[in-house]
């Protein structure tokens, strides 16, 4: 598969940040690291080789972008609004000058695992007119775990359980949702109680808004780790 390497000036974040590419052809797929890694942590991990196979027929390409989550969600001694203020300058990067260089003007579908299923999710529920849909692998869905008792507008903006749960069925976001693929996994095994209940409540608020998602919970023997989330990607992208 052809395999590129990108460093970039970001105007919003005022410094270089990397990315990769993985395959050309298909729809694109934008990939989130976990907590605090990297653009190269499914390539080291063995996700993209057991996606190899339908990266080279052609089905989809990976773009694996760059977190800052240790300045901003990891951060949780720092400043509220400084750590929020500054993932906001990474959404918009991420949305104003990677999305419009990657996407030849096509939605993409998001991914990643753990932290990285996390933005999946929060890139979809706040602008799902650039995308077709997630697949987010073990992801938490409150920003309330990294800032607790916050009171925040930007915070509630990044938190879907909380933003999700005051919009109505036939708000313009409800309805940009619909007809799009949706899919969270999570499974039940170890460390995976606090996204397992987080995915929980995201059912629930969706099922409330009316919108057509896939939930699967898998096994109590599958837990927050790369083991898995291999084979789920393999599956949900097969």
């Amino acid at each position: 598969m052809k395999v590129e390497y990108h460093k970039k000036w970001s105007v919003n974040l005022n410094r270089e940040i990397e990315y990769k590419t993985y395959g050309e052809s298909g729809r694109g797929v934008l990939v989130f690291p976990s907590q605090d890694q990297r653009f190269y942590e499914w390539e080291d991990n063995g996700m993209v080789d057991i996606l190899a196979p339908m990266i080279e027929a052609g089905e989809f390409h990976l773009i694996c972008c760059d977190s800052i989550d240790a300045e901003t969600w990891s951060l949780t001694n720092g400043d509220y609004d400084a750590r929020i203020r500054l993932h906001e300058s990474w959404f918009n990067y991420i949305v104003d000058e990677l999305i419009p260089e990657v996407s030849g003007g096509k939605r993409l579908i998001l991914s990643g695992c753990s932290m990285g299923g996390y933005h999946a999710g929060n890139f979809f529920f706040r602008r799902p007119d650039l995308f077709d849909g997630v697949v987010s692998l073990s992801g938490l869905f409150h920003a309330d775990y990294f800032f607790p008792n916050y009171d925040n507008e930007l915070i509630y903006r990044n938190s879907p359980l909380d933003f999700l749960a005051n919009i109505g069925p036939h708000s313009l976001l409800a309805e940009q949702y619909k007809g799009k693929t949706l899919i969270f996994c999570c499974g039940q095994g170890n460390y995976e109680r606090v996204t397992g209940a987080s995915t929980g409540r995201l059912q629930g608020v969706l099922q409330n808004l009316k919108i057509d998602a896939w939930f699967d919970i898998w096994g109590k023997d599958v837990s927050h780790d790369f083991y898995w989330w291999r084979r789920q990607a393999q599956y949900f992208f097969g």
